[in-house]
């Protein structure tokens, strides 16, 4: 049987800016979704997309290449990742007019 897990790194968090989730350890896993919920979006600018990032320790960071597209309303959005070694997050930048409110969800599977 396979085993799967999913954690919440992000409760009503606001991003502006530079963002980035906190990293998750998930050398174990075979695959990950992240899904990205958007509670509330201030502002009308388009979002650039989001970067899955990984990490050999936790600290030191490069983009996997999958991007996320950012909701521009409130609503769900997510991207699959595979062969990623041991840490993933979630990092990106909005545009100076806009910020959203997000729970960010990780599930991982065996």
């Amino acid at each position: 049987m396979r085993q799967s897990y999913t954690a919440v790194i992000e409760r009503n968090e606001t991003w502006k800016d530079d963002f980035a989730t906190e990293p998750y350890e998930a050398a174990w896993a075979g695959e990950a979704i992240f899904f990205i919920r958007a509670l509330q979006v201030k502002g009308q600018q388009p979002a650039m997309p989001a970067s899955v990032q990984i990490s050999p320790d936790g600290v030191h960071w490069c983009n996997e290449g999958t991007l996320l597209s950012l909701p521009r309303e409130p609503g769900l959005t997510f991207c699959r990742v595979s062969h990623f070694g041991g840490w993933l997050r979630v990092a990106g930048q909005l545009p100076e007019e806009m910020e959203m409110k997000v729970i960010v969800y990780l599930s991982l599977k065996e």
